[in-house]
Parts: C-alpha cells; structure tokens; sequence
C-alpha cells in the first residue's frame, strides 16, 4: 500500500525514493508483524482461553506433556493476521509472486484452521480427517504450482532443477515440475507440523530457515548480484523478501509466546501454513533441493515417522521410543528446552551451510 500511496510522488519529495527501496520495506514489514503479534496476542490468546479452544494432548505422548493440556491453540491465526497486513502495507502488490504465495499460504492455513477448529471445537480426537487434509493441500500446491508455471516467461529457468553446490542445472523437467512441485509443497506442509510438538520447536526452526531464504530471494532478484554469485537471475523475486520478513517478524513475536512453557500453540494453522510458505519460496527462488538441507531438521522428523512405521508394520519392532524423533530425546532422558535449542544450533548450522552454496567458483 505504501509503495503505491507514496512511491508515485518521489520526484515531488525525493526522500520517499526510499519506499521503492526492497531492503526499506522489508525490515518495515519485519517490525510492522512483530508489533502488531505484540499488541494483539495477548487480547487474542485470552479470548481463545476464554471460549475453551485449546490444544488436544496425545495419550500416548510424553507424560510431562500432559500438564501442558488447557493451553489455547489456533496462534497461527495471529501469525497469518499480522503477516497478511504487514504485506498489505509494505509489499508491491503489484508483483505476482507476492500475490500468489500470500494468497497460497493463507489457504493452507485455512486448512489447518478447520483441523485445529475440529478437535478444539467439535471434539473430534484426529480432527479433519487425514485424507481431506491431504487432498485439499495438494489442490492448493497444484493451483500455485500451475500459476507460478505459467506466469514464467520463455526467458526464466523455472522448469530447470539445480543441485547445492553445482552453478548449472543438471535437469529440465518441462511440465513435469508441476507435480514435483506439488510433492514439495504437501510434502514440506506436512514436515513442519509433524516438527510442531515442543514449544517453540517448529516456530523457530521455520523462522531460520525463512530467514536464509529471504537472502536468496533478494540476492536471486538483482541481475548484477546474480551474475556476481553465478545464481540464477529471476526478475522481481526479490519482492518476497518482504513477505519472508513479515512471517519472521510474526513467527519471532510470536515465539515469545510460544518458547517454553508456551502461553499457546500454533497450531495446524500455523504449521501447516509455515510449511508450505516455506516449500513456495524455495520452489520460487529455484532452490526445491537445497530444502533437504536448509529443512534438514523438518525432513529428519518426517524421515523418523516413516521408519517408525515401516519398522513396526515390518517387524513389530520400533526404531526410535517414539516418533517424531524429539520424542525419542525426550524419552531418552533429555529435557524439553535442550532438544529445542539443540535443534535450533542444528537448524542454524544448516542454514549456513545452505548461504554457503551462493558463491560457486
């Protein structure tokens, strides 16, 4: 809104130039989210406590969890509030790419609201089930998947697969990255909230690895900078910093109140939400595999799970004391806060193994 309210008059005033500025608008969106979780998430937390919409504890979950039933849930509310606004504000809502992941990600939400709406509200244990979840997560990955396809032009590298590490691409997959895509996007969604079982786990982690992918946007939508760091150049990517930034600035705020004890759970609004907003920006700055790096912590959780399972099924046997795997550290005698941190400095690690793969000489 500010770019187009203010920008037009830059000759008149030439200290508004700074509002076509990319670097200005996205620490501004960054603060305008943070202030805005600060100023009504104590109001919004109160009033979800007030009218009982709080978090279902696994019976066969650790048992130090069970004290932490009665805690309201549904905080991704506030998140996807406070980044829709910060965005509205300070994003060229001109710009594609801003439109379509803002508009993406706030229907995965809607998504996990009406998840989170079931087993706060209708009491239902497993709450929307796992197969309508499934399909309407795929329908949202497909339709952005066929925006962003058809809103590239004949001169972008979109179709092209990168690997970490190598400047060129190794594969053009052509219509079949749709598909990919969509394996990405549900894949990743589902990542982070099988990672959102400890307080500020799933929060912090997808705030690292948002805030490395802001750099590479930025850095990918400059054609000089481009060049420079043998990446490829999209035009007007750069304009997702600013969306990356408002969901930092809110994920930030609201891991104040999420770090332990949480004061309130995100969520599958938030987490499913978080997720894909996370898959959309590697997709769109063309880093799908350095996912599997950045996201390790997410992708190790979801690798858990399936061992898990597979064993079990197998051979009646369980790999792990119980998946996700923070659930083993937890069960291993580690306490809640030393996994968190732990896989906090792994997620950091990672990412900046991650920025790492910018320059390639």
């Amino acid at each position: 809104m500010f770019y187009y309210l203010l920008y037009p008059f830059k000759d008149e005033f030439p200290f508004l130039r700074i509002f076509g500025y990319v670097t200005f608008r996205t620490l501004f969106a960054a603060i305008t989210a943070m202030v805005i979780v600060f100023y009504i998430g104590p109001k919004f937390f109160r009033y979800m406590k007030n009218i009982d919409f709080k978090e279902n504890i696994r019976d066969d979950g650790p048992q130090s969890h069970h004290s932490k039933a009665g805690t309201p849930t549904m905080g991704g509310i506030l998140m996807l509030i406070s980044l829709t606004i910060s965005v509205l504000l300070w994003g060229n809502l001109g710009n594609a790419y801003v439109l379509i992941i803002l508009v993406s990600t706030i229907l995965l939400g809607l998504v996990g609201f009406s998840d989170d709406y079931s087993k706060a509200m209708k009491k239902r244990k497993y709450g929307m089930s796992a197969r309508t979840k499934f399909i309407l997560q795929n329908i949202i990955a497909l339709v952005f998947s066929l925006l962003i396809y058809n809103f590239s032009s004949a001169e972008t590298i979109q179709t092209f697969i990168y690997i970490p590490f190598l400047k060129d691409p190794v594969l053009d997959l052509g219509i079949f990255i749709i598909p990919f895509w969509v394996f990405i996007i549900t894949g990743f969604s589902n990542a982070v909230n099988l990672t959102d079982g400890l307080d500020g786990l799933a929060s912090g982690l997808s705030m690292i690895a948002m805030t490395a992918l802001s750099v590479f946007a930025y850095l990918t939508g400059i054609s000089s900078i481009a060049r420079y760091l043998l990446i490829p150049f999209i035009p007007e990517v750069n304009e997702l910093a600013i969306f990356l930034a408002a969901f930092i600035g809110s994920g930030v705020a609201f891991l104040w109140y999420n770090s332990y004890p949480a004061q309130v759970f995100m969520g599958d609004t938030g987490s499913l939400a978080l997720g894909g907003a996370i898959a959309m920006s590697a997709i769109m700055v063309k880093r799908e595999l350095l996912l599997v790096i950045l996201g390790g912590i997410f992708v190790a959780e979801t690798v858990s799970v399936i061992l898990q399972v597979g064993s079990f099924k197998l051979r009646k046997k369980r790999i792990f004391k119980m998946a996700p795997v923070h659930h083993h550290f937890e069960l291993s005698g580690w306490h809640e806060n030393k996994v968190v941190v732990r896989f906090w400095i792994i997620g950091v690690l990672l990412a900046i193994i991650s920025l790492s793969s910018l320059k390639i000489i």
